[in-house]
């Protein structure tokens, strides 16, 4: 069976499968509260990532990034962290290394809220060195979800929160025996509607989760994963045919 994992290709099904674009997809591990693993933050972009890939011509996926900057989240265990400058470093050079290989056109899946700054800092210097190198990125698919699914999917705050109904659903969507809602907890913080607080997760929440999880399902879940992996698909098949850039009225 045809792959799109680049781990499992080889020098002469590379050459041949005449590859031209690659999804990259960055995560973390870190504790998402005791109904979730660790992996929460990769292994659902990864899987939809895979997905993508699988709809598309010409495309693989580059191994995901397990660690990322979770420097915010090391109050509870088991959080791996990499410093910003490093994780920046990192995405770069894959892109880098990408580039080099010919690959010109990359859909980056971000899965956690801390390697959104690493990631800018990676495509705003390639870009700027390579302007051929087409990129675009989804840096946070939780707060994208809403206008693409049915109205009232998603209950209290939209779903949202680290852990919360809206990352717990679509990950027992993708890894439902990882998941145990019997231990679902969260806390919901009061965020002001302009101006953002510097926080470290504990400022947020008592437990390793911020939100309602307790409100999650698998079929909320499903409903999410295939409106995300929907619109990507029709995305990259749209900026083919544009050239990777903004149409103008």
């Amino acid at each position: 069976m045809k792959t799109v994992k680049l781990e499992e290709l080889n020098e002469k099904s590379f050459i041949e499968g005449k590859y031209e674009k690659a999804i990259f997809v960055l995560g973390a591990t870190e504790s998402h509260g005791s109904h979730l693993p660790f992996g929460t933050d990769v292994f659902t972009p990864y899987d939809i990532a895979l997905d993508v890939a699988k709809a598309l011509d010409h495309t693989f996926v580059v191994p995901p990034l397990w660690y990322g900057m979770s420097l915010h989240y090391q109050h509870k265990p088991m959080c791996i962290t990499l410093s910003l400058e490093t994780l920046g470093q990192v995405a770069y050079e894959v892109l880098h290394s990408l580039y080099h290989w010919n690959i010109r056109k990359v859909l980056i899946i971000n899965g956690h809220d801390g390697n959104i700054p690493c990631i800018e800092y990676a495509i705003r210097n390639m870009k700027t060195k390579f302007p051929d190198m087409n990129m675009a990125w989804l840096g946070a698919w939780w707060s994208k979800i809403k206008p693409l699914i049915p109205e009232g999917t998603l209950g209290v705050w939209d779903g949202l929160g680290h852990g919360g109904e809206g990352e717990t659903s679509i990950t027992m969507a993708t890894v439902p025996h990882l998941c145990d809602l019997s231990e679902a907890k969260g806390m919901l913080p009061d965020y002001d509607p302009v101006v953002d607080l510097v926080w470290n997760f504990q400022d947020i929440t008592d437990y390793g989760a911020s939100g309602v999880p307790s409100l999650a399902t698998e079929e909320k879940g499903k409903i999410m994963k295939k409106a995300l992996t929907d619109y990507l698909i029709d995305f990259v098949q749209r900026m083919d045919k544009q050239g990777w850039r903004y149409e103008s009225s």
